[in-house]
């Protein structure tokens, strides 16, 4: 795919979008931290647990990295997968804390892969980062989402949150993939802005 690309999106991949992500990241990481100093004491004490949570995803070209968020749910919750093999968020789900109800919502639960996205292991903007069994459901042409980076938002994320099954999701990734460009990431935080605000499809059953 990379060869389909043109020369003003290999540019914008290679040297652009990556320049963005570290000022940007650089900036943000301040108030990241304070609200992560506020959110600490009350995840901590919802059920005495740890504060972050840190999952293990597929990154640029399969690579695993550990993709941190705050901590959302209780302790050793077990996993539950809808049947398309997604992960279950239901909007009465006994597993979240009340505070991670109001996180997920709010999406504050994401503010920690800022530092993902400085370390270089994801983007503000690029494919929806999956868990590493679902690399065996990709099929060939999917997989070409792994030629970027996974984005905190992105597409899928701005759109229809959690509203698709997951193989349309894929199918949006590689939408993103194949048609990336400035414009496109432009359009994407403005929609992502207005899905946060309107808490729009935060759920799936």
């Amino acid at each position: 795919m990379y060869g389909m690309w043109t020369a003003h999106q290999r540019v914008y991949v290679k040297y652009i979008k990556r320049a963005i992500d570290v000022v940007i990241s650089t900036i943000a990481l301040p108030f990241m931290a304070i609200a992560i100093l506020a959110f600490s004491p009350i995840i901590f004490l919802s059920d005495r647990g740890k504060v972050f949570f840190n999952a293990d995803r597929i990154g640029k070209n399969g690579k695993l990295f550990k993709m941190y968020k705050l901590r959302s749910m209780k302790m050793n919750s077990p996993d539950i997968r809808n049947e398309d093999g997604s992960t279950y968020n239901g909007i009465i789900d006994p597993r979240v804390t009340r505070i991670g109800r109001f996180m997920r919502r709010n999406s504050i639960d994401e503010l920690p892969q800022v530092l993902n996205v400085l370390l270089g292991d994801m983007s503000f903007i690029g494919p929806r980062p999956d868990p590493p069994d679902d690399m065996e459901v990709y099929t060939d042409e999917q997989k070409n989402k792994l030629l970027i980076r996974p984005g905190i938002t992105g597409c899928n994320q701005a759109y229809y949150r959690n509203s698709v099954i997951q193989n349309e999701k894929f199918e949006h990734d590689l939408y993103y993939t194949k048609h990336i460009s400035f414009m496109l990431d432009m359009r994407i935080i403005v929609k992502t802005v207005g899905t946060v605000m309107l808490r729009s499809n935060v759920y799936n059953e």
